[in-house]
């Protein structure tokens, strides 16, 4: 990232690269039941997400991830968690980050009881979806500090749950212990491991009903 700041003049262009390089750490290293994509993110409702820098979500058991003209579109209930992706973290930037997890967490998300050999299993109640930020370095000084707490404090739909500023360290937000800080020089790793355990923790997404999505095709 350091490096693709140094070399990348363009704004536009150094964004683009460091959108990708945290979609490439996380696609190397999160266990492959874990995709992850710029993408929107829709319901069977008709509903749409802002765009997402970063979308971390479920491939195995979901039959619908569309592409149309380049922009991928994941469905609602295969989500895992959301990113927005920055240079360097400022309030606004922090404020959009609010939005965009908001714009996914408002969705509909459906969900189909499970068969299995004895019986079936009720449908399982659509877990969290996580949101976050990710940036190389920050413009406030400490990058960790108390304007960051400040920006960090909203309500549950748009909170995010955890970040990392690879320069300086990373947060974590949770309902026991509420926003913790973590500063170190080793922070792209340790946001990684916390991911990780935070994924470990959602389990596996619910089972989508496939019908209430194609219930749109009568309208196309």
């Amino acid at each position: 990232m350091s490096a693709a700041r140094e070399a990348l003049q363009h704004p536009g262009t150094k964004g683009d690269a460091s959108e990708k390089i945290w979609r490439e750490l996380l696609g190397t290293y999160l266990p492959k039941r874990y995709s992850v994509a710029k993408a929107h993110v829709c319901d069977s409702r008709n509903g749409f997400s802002q765009q997402l820098d970063v979308v971390v979500y479920d491939r195995q058991y979901s039959p619908l991830i569309f592409e149309i003209e380049g922009e991928i579109f994941i469905p609602a209930e295969s989500v895992y968690a959301v990113f927005e992706a920055k240079q360097s973290i400022n309030a606004a930037m922090v404020n959009y980050a609010h939005e965009k997890v908001a714009s996914v967490r408002k969705l509909w998300r459906t969900s189909l009881p499970v068969p299995h050999a004895g019986g079936r299993y009720e449908p399982r109640q659509p877990t969290a979806i996580l949101g976050g930020i990710l940036a190389l370095s920050s413009d406030w000084t400490p990058a960790l500090g108390d304007p960051l707490l400040r920006s960090l404090d909203v309500g549950a739909e748009s909170r995010l749950d955890i970040g990392c500023i690879a320069s300086a360290g990373h947060f974590t937000w949770d309902a026991e212990s509420g926003l913790n800080v973590y500063n170190g020089d080793k922070a792209a790793t340790a946001f990684l491991l916390e991911l990780i355990g935070r994924l470990q923790q959602l389990a596996t997404v619910p089972m989508l009903d496939v019908r209430e999505y194609a219930r749109w095709l009568d309208e196309v």
